[in-house]
């Protein structure tokens, strides 16, 4: 009995090695197959038949140029296979996006949030009739849909299903299991969004071939996110969300979102720079939305020499940077990459980000961790819940299929 479970195991595993080598290259041949996974021909081709005799991959044939010798055989996922749902939950839009088993984007829409309304039921209701619609469009069935990836700035539970805080619902928890239980037999994923933006930085850095040691993703904007992608010492790929926006800063940054004084957010947020800006009262309730062009116009001052406007920015980017030269005393020193809203606002904190790191003893020693800054923050999360959605779609096809 233990070798027959042993061996199920070995082929659970290879069989989601093969998967993941499709996955990461796209279409490749029997022999590509063997060099991406160091498997045997052998074990290549009875893992290949079953899963064409499933429906999972399919074979295609490209001929040579010139019409002579035999045609090349490829294998890549059948795109008809299953579908993926990723859902975007941001300060004012929510985003319905539907992906094939191959990772192709079908079809996407937005819907507005009513910056009045915080209420999680009524957005549930919202919700389901948003994913309906998605389906209906594109004329597919509930059965079809593999996964629903979810993702929202705020605090998610271990269980990757519940969002706990948020700054669109505060305190009221949403349980996206249970909303969507026993309707769909879909897997319910929930991420924070930026750890789905650090997750596609790395495979982005994987794919390039570097020696990928970890990196951390900070998103400027409404809120401050961090993710953190790093590689494990038996080489796993560990992604995780810490709450670096509400991370004690100062308690003269005022008064947060989240109910708390002087944490990073209640800075470098919008409606910290917007209050800065502006010498609000600190105890000032946060503005729950500060549009772009509000921002806009303070940053404009500020690069006129206006000198709150400055301030603000500057006070900012010393939270900002105080925060990651924190974070890099936790961890090994790793590049940053800065995505968000705010990016187009760096040129303003990159002096006090900079200032704020140069207040730590180990950059103080080693210098400045590498900065990059990214702009489209919104393909990264869309090829972050990808990424992660069809490599879970991937294990859970492999395990059905050793069942």
């Amino acid at each position: 009995m233990l070798t027959k479970t042993s061996t199920e195991v070995v082929r659970q595993q290879n069989t989601a090695l093969v998967l993941s080598a499709l996955r990461r290259k796209g279409a490749l041949s029997h022999t590509e197959i063997a060099e991406q996974t160091g498997l045997a021909s052998a074990t290549i081709s009875v893992i290949t038949a079953e899963l064409e005799r499933s429906g999972t991959i399919a074979k295609t044939e490209q001929h040579v140029q010139g019409g002579r010798g035999r045609p090349r055989v490829l294998f890549a996922q059948r795109r008809d296979c299953g579908y993926v749902i990723v859902v975007r939950i941001s300060s004012d839009i929510v985003q319905y996006s539907l992906a094939d088993y191959g990772g192709v984007l079908l079809d996407r829409f937005e819907e507005a949030r009513s910056h009045d309304a915080g209420d999680a039921a009524a957005f549930g209701q919202v919700f389901l009739a948003a994913l309906e619609r998605l389906l209906q469009r594109s004329r597919i069935e509930k059965e079809g849909v593999l996964a629903v990836s979810i993702s929202s700035k705020g605090l998610v539970a271990g269980d990757g299903a519940r969002l706990l805080w948020s700054p669109v619902f505060g305190r009221q928890e949403l349980d996206f299991s249970k909303l969507l239980r026993p309707d769909w037999r879909a897997r319910i994923m929930l991420s924070n969004e930026t750890l789905l933006v650090a997750q596609a930085l790395a495979a982005k850095a994987e794919e390039k071939g570097d020696a990928f040691k970890g990196l951390a993703a900070i998103s400027l904007g409404h809120s401050i996110g961090l993710g953190l992608a790093r590689r494990g010492r038996s080489g796993e790929l560990d992604v995780s969300a810490p709450n670096f926006g509400h991370m004690l800063h100062a308690s003269s940054a005022g008064l947060c979102r989240c109910g708390a004084y002087g944490c990073i957010e209640a800075a470098a947020g919008f409606y910290g720079i917007l209050r800065a800006a502006f010498e609000v009262p600190s105890d000032t309730i946060p503005a729950k939305f500060v549009p772009l062009a509000e921002m806009d116009k303070i940053a404009a001052g500020a690069r006129q020499g206006q000198r709150m406007p400055g301030y603000a920015f500057r006070q900012a980017g010393i939270a900002l940077g105080n925060g990651i030269s924190r974070m890099l005393s936790l961890y090994e020193p790793m590049p940053i990459y800065i995505t968000g809203q705010g990016t187009r606002y760096f040129d303003l904190l990159q002096k006090g980000v900079e200032e704020g790191l140069a207040q730590s003893l180990q950059v103080r020693l080693e210098g400045l961790p590498e900065i990059t800054v990214v702009g489209d923050e919104q393909r990264l999360v869309f090829d972050g819940h990808l990424d992660r959605a069809l490599s879970a779609v991937d294990s859970d096809i492999t395990a059905a299929g050793h069942s």
